[in-house]
């Protein structure tokens, strides 16, 4: 499969999540905030990635992560609504690039750049 065929430049999906105690940095370390931890908002903006594009994907096909290149901005308390969104800017024949971004109710918290692997679930399970 080659990505140029199905995926498109400016497609794009959006997220949403009240950050819970669980995702927080103080929930993994111990006596830090209870804020939003950055591995957290990440995983958002890699799962607003592939939400993106998955319509395009053909069967057999998924895509994992490969880059990420993120800033987070701002801290997020538990019980906010962060809203994650992902945009393609470039199509490669294996590799799709996004450009992401993370909003509280107040201001923009994260953006950056992250890239997507196209994966053939059957020929990768061969390999491992």
């Amino acid at each position: 499969m080659d990505a140029r065929d199905v995926i498109k430049i400016g497609m794009s999906a959006e997220r949403k999540l009240v950050v819970p105690p669980e995702r927080t940095v103080g929930h993994f370390v111990p006596n830090m905030p209870m804020v939003y931890a950055t591995p957290m908002m990440i995983l958002e903006m890699e799962m607003a990635s592939a939400d993106a594009i998955a319509p395009g994907l053909e069967p057999g096909w998924v895509t994992v992560g490969t880059e990420v290149d993120i800033r987070h901005l701002a801290a997020t308390p538990v019980g906010a609504t962060v809203r994650t969104v992902a945009r393609v800017i470039a199509v490669e024949r294996r590799i799709i690039r996004f450009e992401v971004e993370a909003f509280d109710e107040k201001r923009r918290i994260g953006e950056g750049r992250h890239a997507r692997g196209l994966v053939n679930v059957e020929a990768f399970g061969k390999r491992l």
